[in-house]
């Protein structure tokens, strides 16, 4: 095996991601305080092309360098928005997106069980790093999916949660394989 140079990944230039197809998912990030957190779930809605991040209340947006730090060019290329209230924003997305949060509920949906319809737009909450999504945020929710956990914390990072839950959707509605063949080139699409 070899590494991979840059240009051999067949990356996107930000004009060309701005104009490419997206996965129907937009993340709002409830009340999150860390800006690299922040800057990380840029680089991961970057990774799966999503439509949108809406950064609410307390949550810092671009430009700032502590979240340019991590989001690496992300604040660049997808495309982001400032809600000062999360509830207001979820009312208005509820037309159009699946709206579900990123919690541990009572009745919340294993994300191994959750089952999003392909083509659909939907809406992932993701909350304040110590407190999560504020209650009065998920009864504005469709439902609340919840990421298994085995260990003691019972909590992941929010920027890793965005991963987890941005990988699962796309697995489970893009139709594409997960994975290459041993010894197959990768796609330059």
């Amino acid at each position: 095996m070899r590494k991979l140079k840059n240009e051999e990944l067949g990356r996107l230039q930000v004009t060309e991601f701005k104009d490419a197809p997206k996965t129907p998912v937009v993340l709002i990030l409830d009340n999150v305080r860390s800006l690299h957190n922040v800057g990380s779930v840029f680089r991961s809605a970057d990774a799966f092309r999503v439509e949108k991040i809406y950064l609410c209340g307390i949550t810092a947006t671009p430009p700032h360098k502590d979240i340019r730090k991590t989001a690496l060019g992300a604040t660049e290329s997808v495309a982001w928005a400032y809600a000062k209230e999360t509830g207001s924003l979820l009312d208005t997305l509820r037309g159009t997106h699946q709206i579900w949060a990123v919690e541990q509920t009572q009745g919340s949906v294993s994300l191994d069980d959750f089952q999003p319809e392909a083509g659909k737009p939907y809406a992932f909450v993701l909350g304040h790093e110590v407190k999560g999504v504020a209650q009065e945020v998920i009864d504005k929710c469709q439902g609340v999916v919840e990421i298994p956990q085995l260990g003691t914390k019972h909590s992941l990072n929010i920027s890793v949660a965005a991963g987890v839950v941005l990988w699962d959707f796309w697995v489970k509605t893009s139709g594409k394989k997960t994975s290459r063949e041993p010894g197959t080139k990768r796609s330059t699409e």
